[in-house]
């Protein structure tokens, strides 16, 4: 999966990053929605001060990283079917330590820098019943925020965006970002090399259907990770195999993946073979995942319906 966060200080663009976000299809966790839950339970007003107070109290008795761990659980559960979220509103490096303890590389962090005078401009536009109504409010907001470490979260974002012209121009920055890491598909593939076997030809078999394959062949088993679908999906077509592949990636579909097995032996000759996974010899168990894209659309794409063997429509991704 891919986790996307945005950080940056009050009204910097942060919540209109995430509506781009969800007209892309990414589901979006707001981290502050955590914390204005938490302001209703206790039955309290919904003011910034209120929810300041509940969001100081949860960090001191659970942790800096509180309210990074109560939107772990959701954002795993809203990842199932597209592999991808938006998590909107970080506050400190804590809760980015949280993150990237849980989900390592696959979390990234942008920050949304915008001047103290535009940021006061869109509070004053927003009327939302929490925000603030003057500028020293809003100083005071930023030194709350920056008090839990943000300054330290901003140092160590992965990039960076510029929020100080115009909202479509924000919305291009912010979709062209996005669309970046939302919109990918990686190919894992799986085997075992026993002694009998030459270690090249293993490697030509999976390098002849996926030649951007980066291996590893460590204690007799076979890693790669592919992105390049080109040579596959042009094999599929030469052969006329379609039919069988739209098949076999439907039934083996969860979630924002599926996993086929492939014959080791075809493959060297540069030949798709469906296999059952306790094929002698093993074979290449290979499995697709997307992010950003509908898998039904990604299936589409690798492998349309055909009519007289022939895809009755060909799309783009």
């Amino acid at each position: 999966m891919k986790i996307i966060a945005f950080v940056g200080l009050p009204l910097s663009g942060k919540s209109t990053a995430a509506k781009v976000a969800e007209e892309l299809g990414i589901p979006v966790v707001v981290m502050g929605d955590v914390v204005r839950e938490e302001v209703r339970k206790r039955g309290l007003e919904l003011t910034d001060e209120n929810a300041g107070k509940v969001a100081n109290e949860l960090r001191q008795k659970e942790g800096m990283d509180a309210i990074a761990k109560r939107c772990i659980p959701i954002i795993r559960e809203k990842a199932k079917d597209s592999g991808i979220v938006v998590v909107d509103g970080i506050r400190g490096i804590a809760e980015v330590d949280r993150f990237k303890q849980e989900f390592g590389d696959d979390f990234i962090l942008i920050h949304i820098d915008s001047p103290l005078e535009l940021r006061f401009e869109r509070a004053l536009k927003r009327k939302r019943s929490d925000d603030i109504t003057s500028i020293e409010e809003l100083k005071r907001r930023d030194e709350r925020e920056l008090s839990w470490n943000m300054g330290k979260a901003i140092e160590v974002a992965n990039f960076t965006i510029e929020n100080t012209s115009g909202l479509e121009e924000f919305f291009e920055k912010v979709r062209d970002i996005l669309l970046k890491f939302a919109r990918q598909i990686e190919v894992e593939i799986e085997t075992d090399v026993y002694p009998t076997e030459d270690e090249e030809k293993v490697i030509q078999a999976v390098k002849n259907l996926f030649p951007d394959a980066d291996i590893k062949i460590e204690d007799g088993k076979l890693y790669a990770i592919a992105s390049d679908l080109s040579k596959f999906r042009e094999l599929l077509r030469r052969q006329r195999i379609l039919d069988t592949t739209r098949s076999e990636l439907l039934r083996n579909w969860r979630g924002n993946e599926a996993t086929v097995y492939l014959n080791k032996q075809t493959a060297v000759v540069s030949r798709i073979n469906f296999a059952d996974e306790d094929a002698i010899l093993s074979p290449l168990r290979v499995t697709f995942r997307v992010y950003g894209i509908p898998f039904e659309r990604f299936i589409d794409w690798l492998a349309p319906e055909t009519r007289d063997g022939k895809p009755v429509k060909e799309i783009e991704l």
